[in-house]
Order: structure tokens, then sequence, then C-alpha cells
């Protein structure tokens, strides 16, 4: 499927990470999502319920992002996914990329991001 909906970089301070320092201080992270779906639907109608709301897809993300504390970002980023394949049935997959910016690592670095693809499982 070729259609997609982007929400780049949805900027969370959150409190995720290994160390303890990082825990107590918190950080900013970057969230962007690539959503995929057929939007023929939404496109040729014109309404809104044939298609996925961004602002759903940006409430889930900044609440599982700020109200839960994860060690590692991958795990962030699984959560995300799996609640967005869940709550939103017209999306096929979903790819999600946390941007980590103040990564603690002993070197100077524009920061460190991971990005996970996962796919609805077809039930035969």
């Amino acid at each position: 499927m070729s259609d997609r909906i982007l929400v780049t970089r949805i900027a969370v301070f959150a409190y995720h990470g290994l160390l303890e320092e990082e825990a107590r201080l918190g950080q900013r992270f970057y969230i962007s999502l690539e959503c995929r779906l057929d939007l023929a639907p939404a496109g040729r109608s014109d309404d809104v319920a044939r298609t996925v709301s961004y602002a759903d897809l940006t409430a889930i993300v900044t609440r599982i992002a700020t109200e839960r504390r994860f060690a590692l970002i991958e795990a962030l980023a699984e959560a995300i996914a799996a609640e967005i394949l869940a709550r939103h049935r017209l999306i096929a997959e979903v790819r999600v990329r946390v941007d980590k910016p103040s990564a603690p690592v002993p070197a100077v670095i524009d920061g460190v991001a991971i990005e996970i693809v996962r796919t609805r499982e077809v039930v035969s």
C-alpha cells in the first residue's frame, strides 16, 4: 500500500532511559509516525470518518510517551505501534521513529534514533 499519513517530530518531554539521571531530570524526545492505509475512500468522499485523524495519532503518542516510563526507546516505540494498530483498524502498517537528541553517550553526536515497522497481523 502506497498511501500514507505522516506525522513528524512530535516533541515530548519525558523520562525514558536506563540512567537514574534520565528518570530524574527527563529530556526531550521527537516521535514520528508513518501510517499506511488506503486513503482513496476519504479522498473521494471528503469524509474524515473514512481516514484516521492526525490529532488522534498525536494524542496516542503524547499520552504513552508522557504517562509511562520506559528504560528503552525501543519499548516506547513498540507501545505506540501496538496501540495505534489496536485502535485504528484502517491502518495496515505503522512506522514509529523515536529520536533522542540528548542521549548520554561519551561522544559529540546530534542524537540517536530507533525506527520500527509493525504490520497488522491478518487472521486466516
